[in-house]
């Protein structure tokens, strides 16, 4: 697995690359923003690790650079541990967020969750929400009747909480399930990032995202994805 690492701590840079490297990643190196952007489309890397306070080009700067072409998980190591912070660069696209310092059990344990593989099936589901066709096989999300170049880009930690709640209809999927099944077992005491995403998949999937029609929340519970109900045909829709 390829992960590169955009880290302007030269002693962390050190650390991160020795105990990476030894568990058997494969790491791709920048210090600067323009240079993790170059980095990123000449390597197309698994993961990247980044810094908010790189030279050049911001940390912030460089997540909304590269979710203008690419789906790429980013997990965030910072110093600033505001939620502002967090909040700031989830909304830019980042899919986690670790303040610094960390445990490397914990980071460990975020990049694996991070790097999980949503199962691919042949056959699988293609689901409404209104008039937006979720294709879970492919990840793709278009509008219905419209150019399918058109697509709403997700994240891939949005697609992970979308999937879960979709191939769910109707049921109350936990908080706990999510935060487990998106973040890992490490992570499942603090529901403020799933707040976030969810409310981010509203903005992108709802008609209207402060009245949402499809992903609700269950008050203290969880959340859970209502379809449309099926309308049988009549004769005059048939005609």
């Amino acid at each position: 697995m390829k992960i590169l690492i955009v880290e302007n701590d030269p002693q962390l840079f050190r650390a991160l690359r020795i105990t990476l490297g030894a568990r058997g990643y494969d790491l791709i190196t920048a210090h600067d923003g323009a240079s993790a952007l170059d980095a990123a489309i000449a390597e197309n890397p698994d993961l990247i690790m980044l810094d908010l306070g790189t030279p050049q080009l911001s940390g912030m700067e460089v997540i909304v650079a590269l979710r203008g072409w690419t789906q790429i998980p980013i997990l965030v190591l910072s110093g600033r541990a505001g939620a502002a912070d967090k909040i700031l660069a989830l909304k830019s696209g980042a899919d986690d967020y670790v303040s610094k310092p960390f445990s490397i059990d914990d980071l460990l344990a975020r990049i694996r969750a991070l790097t999980r593989r949503v199962p691919s099936e042949a056959d699988g589901p293609i689901v409404m929400i209104g008039n937006l066709a979720v294709d879970l096989s492919a990840r793709r999300i278009a509008c219905a009747g419209q150019d399918p170049d058109e697509v709403i880009r997700l994240t891939p930690t949005e697609w992970r909480i979308l999937s879960l709640l979709l191939r769910n209809p109707g049921r109350l999927v936990t908080r706990e399930r999510l935060l487990t099944d998106v973040w890992g077992p490490h992570d499942t005491s603090d529901s403020g990032f799933l707040r976030i995403y969810v409310a981010q998949l509203r903005k992108k999937l709802e008609p209207e995202p402060t009245r949402p029609r499809y992903l609700l929340t269950e008050a203290g519970v969880g959340y859970r994805f209502r379809p449309d109900p099926f309308v049988p045909p009549t004769l005059e829709t048939l005609a």
